[in-house]
C-alpha cells in the first residue's frame, strides 16, 4: 500500500514516526511519502518537507507568510496525485490537514486523521467539515470516543495515548553521565518546564524562580525547547545558581522529584514519567478572560480532563504567585501525598489505554484499505 502522512510539528514529528514504523512492521510493501521532520525521515520513506518549514504561529505570522502557505497547499496536492497514495494520514496540524483533507476526498482518496483537532474544547464547528472530509479518525483521548459518538454521531476508533510508546520506546539515558554532563549535584530535581515560546517562558520563569530561596535542599533545573538559544535563557541561570538542561526534557523528567509545568501536552508527558507537578498558567488579562468564553472546560490540563477530577494542582492566573506555588511545592514534596497522587497516575495511564497506539493505528488503517 501507498501511505500518504501530514505531520506539521514537532509532537506530529515523534507521533509519525512510531506510526511509521508500525505500518513498516505492518505492511511490507509499504511506500510512505511525508511531511515530517527527522524522526520520521530516520525511520524510512521519503520526505517531502520539514515542518521547520511549515511552522507559522500567530495571526501576524500567518498573514505575512500567506503567501508561502498557499504555495505549500498548492504543492502538496500536486505531490499527492502524482505519487497517488491508496490513504493519506492526517497528523493534528488542522489549519493546514482539513484543508487538503477537503481537496483529497473530492479526488476519491481515503482520508484518516490521527490526532484529532481539539474541537471538544474549542472551534467545534470543525465538526462539520471533519465528518464530511475524513473516511476514519482515530482518537487518543477516552473522552473523545464519547464525544463524537454521542455528541456527533460520528464513529471513531479510540486507540490510546502515542505519548505511552515514544516514553516506553525511548533511549534510556545513564543518570550519572546526565548529571555530570550538566553540572547537576545529588539533591532532588525539581524540573521547570516553562514553555517553547520566548514570551510565555519569560513570563513563567520568573513566577517559577521566585521559590528558589525556599527550596535550599533541591535542585531547580530549566527544561529547554529546542526552539529557543542558549543564549536566552541564560539570564534565568542566577550566576549559575540554576541549571539549565536543553532539548532533553525526557531525560530530565526521568530523574526529576518534582516539576513546575506550563499547561499543555507537557503536563500529560510529566505525569507518564510519574513525576508530581504544578500546572502553571498565566495569559494576558484580556485574552484569558476571552478564552473563558469560548473554551468552556473545567480544567486546563490534560491529566485532570482525562480524569475528570483534580489530580494536579492548577495555579492560574493571579492564583499564580510565589506564596501558593510554594504552597502546593510542599504538598507534592510530602511522601504521603506523593504515593496517593502517584497511584491516581498509574490510573490516568490505564485510561490512556496502555502501550501499542501506533499499532492500533496501523492495523485500523490497513483494516479498511483491504
Amino acid at each position: 500500500m501507498k501511505y500518504y502522512i501530514i505531520a506539521g510539528e514537532a509532537s506530529g514529528d515523534l507521533h509519525g514516526s512510531n506510526l511509521m514504523k508500525a505500518l513498516f512492521k505492518n505492511d511490507a510493501q509499504a511506500e510512505i511519502r511525508f511531511w515530517g521532520g527527522d524522526l520520521m525521515q530516520s525511520v524510512g520513506g521519503t520526505l517531502v518537507k520539514h515542518y521547520r518549514d511549515l511552522a507559522f504561529m500567530g495571526f501576524a505570522e500567518v498573514v505575512s507568510n500567506l503567501g508561502t502557505i498557499l504555495r505549500n497547499i498548492s504543492f502538496c496536492k500536486k505531490d499527492i496525485l502524482e505519487f497517488n497514495p491508496d490513504v493519506i494520514v492526517f497528523i493534528d496540524y488542522p489549519g493546514f490537514n482539513m484543508r487538503i483533507a477537503k481537496w483529497a476526498k473530492k479526488q476519491g482518496i481515503k482520508t484518516h486523521y490521527y490526532i484529532a483537532p481539539q474541537v471538544w474544547a474549542w472551534k467545534e464547528n470543525r465538526i462539520k467539515a471533519i465528518k464530511r472530509d475524513f473516511d476514519q479518525l482515530s482518537v487518543i483521548l477516552p473522552f473523545e470516543k464519547e464525544y463524537f459518538e454521542q455528541k456527533h454521531n460520528f464513529p471513531v476508533t479510540f486507540v490510546g495515548h502515542p505519548l505511552i510508546d515514544a516514553i516506553h520506546n525511548r533511549p534510556q539515558s545513564d543518570e550519572i553521565a546526565f548529571k555530570k554532563a550538566h553540572g547537576l549535584d545529588d539533591r532532588p530535581i525539581i524540573a521547570l518546564l516553562p514553555g517553547s515560546r520566548k514570551q510565555e517562558i519569560s513570563k513563567m520563569l520568573q513566577l517559577m524562580l521566585n521559590v528558589v530561596p525556599d527550596f535550599p535542599d533541591y535542585q531547580f533545573v530549566i527544561a529547554g525547547a529546542p526552539s529557543q538559544d542558549f543564549s536566552f535563557y541564560e539570564p534565568f541561570l542566577q550566576g549559575k545558581t540554576i541549571k539549565f538542561v536543553s532539548n532533553k526534557t525526557y531525560d530530565l523528567l526521568a530523574i526529576a522529584h518534582a516539576a513546575l509545568v506550563t499547561s499543555g501536552t507537557a503536563t500529560l508527558e510529566t505525569a507518564l514519567f510519574k513525576v508530581p507537578e504544578i500546572v502553571c498558567y498565566r495569559a494576558n488579562p484580556i485574552s484569558y478572560q476571552i478564552a473563558k468564553r469560548i473554551i468552556t472546560l473545567k480544567y486546563i490540563s490534560l491529566v485532570n480532563l482525562i480524569m475528570d477530577e483534580p489530580v494536579v494542582a492548577e495555579l492560574i492566573q493571579d492564583e499564580l504567585n510565589h506564596d501558593r506555588i510554594q504552597e502546593e511545592l510542599h504538598k507534592i514534596l510530602d511522601p504521603n501525598y506523593r504515593t496517593q497522587l502517584l497511584a491516581k497516575y498509574d490510573e490516568l495511564e490505564t485510561k490512556l489505554g496502555g502501550l501499542g497506539a501506533s499499532e492500533k493505528t496501523a492495523a485500523h488503517i490497513r483494516n479498511n484499505l483491504t
